[in-house]
């Protein structure tokens, strides 16, 4: 049996099993990357992986990638081997000694404030997600999904319980579909504070909108991520601002939970973060500020 036939049994398998959003995932990567690299072939060895996992690094392909591809393509010979279609093998693939990670692109406090500043003077929906973004560490997804009775302005919370993409559907022919779907993970269906600055700007207006409708757009339709990425890009321009990707805001309400000293659990819950591993992974990388404070408390622990 050829991979292709055994991806096409296991991906018909899967769709009954997984997320809408993680199905299209799952065929982008096996026909853009897997199928055309082993398509045809019957065995597919360690050797054989490991040379296109550095032909893939070598061409610029990112680590991440990589791995989910490595998954799937694992997942792909497990079901193979459970159905007897293929012989058990075990794959071990090695990567390249990482180099130093480069460092997250996070807003200066100044740039920050200069944008927070900017959006209570010229108020729209599309600038409020912004401001929103900046104050809660959510996603671009969570945020183009957020609909005004997500927000409770009596308790000042936000609700995340859904995120919105465009994916890739199969089909005759292929085509993208927008969609509305739950979030990330498990953890990511969560509830956020709001500051008592947001919610002075936000309770005005929960009394006049309508419940069922977009943060984003104030009406039934919501703006999908790429249109409200470049609403972003629009905005970093006009304030002449470093153009960090959207995902920097996220970083920047980290960061600035950290620099507050906000302990490490209740960050990772914020953010939803299925463990708090990923959260230390990502973002607590002590100065030599930290680490001096560090030792001076163990040594006072000492005395």
């Amino acid at each position: 049996m050829t991979f292709n036939e055994l991806a096409t049994l296991w991906i018909a398998d899967k769709k009954q099993y997984v997320k809408k959003s993680t199905y299209a995932t799952y065929t982008i990567l096996l026909q853009s990357h897997l199928q055309p690299a082993f398509g045809q072939r019957t065995d597919i060895t360690e050797e054989l992986v490991q040379q296109y996992v550095l032909a893939k690094l070598q061409e610029g392909l990112s680590r991440k990638t990589i791995k989910d591809m490595l998954v799937i393509l694992k997942m792909i010979l497990k079901f193979g081997s459970k159905w007897h279609m293929k012989e058990s093998r075990s794959i071990e693939i090695k990567f390249p000694t990482d180099r130093e990670n480069p460092p997250l692109e996070v807003l200066s406090i100044s740039s920050q404030r200069k944008i927070m500043q900017h959006i209570k003077d010229n108020f729209s929906f599309q600038n409020l997600g912004i401001y929103i973004c900046l104050l809660s560490g959510i996603r671009i997804g969570e945020i183009c999904a957020l609909k005004w009775e997500d927000i409770d302005t009596s308790n000042g919370i936000i609700k995340i319980n859904k995120t919105l993409q465009r994916i890739y559907t199969r089909g005759t022919p292929a085509h993208t579909e927008l969609i509305i779907d739950t979030p990330k993970s498990k953890n990511s269906i969560r509830e956020i504070p709001m500051t008592k600055e947001l919610l002075s700007i936000i309770k005005p207006l929960k009394r006049v909108v309508n419940n069922e409708y977009y943060v984003l757009t104030n009406n039934p339709h919501p703006t999908e991520p790429r249109t409200y990425r470049n609403h972003y890009y629009r905005l970093m321009k006009h304030l002449e601002l470093p153009a960090l990707k959207f995902h920097g805001l996220r970083h920047s309400f980290v960061t600035r939970c950290i620099e507050s000293r906000c302990d490490y659990k209740t960050v990772s819950v914020l953010l939803g973060h299925s463990n708090i591993s990923t959260t230390l992974n990502l973002y607590v990388h002590p100065n030599m500020e930290q680490k001096k404070r560090c030792i001076e408390q163990m040594l006072k622990a000492l005395k």
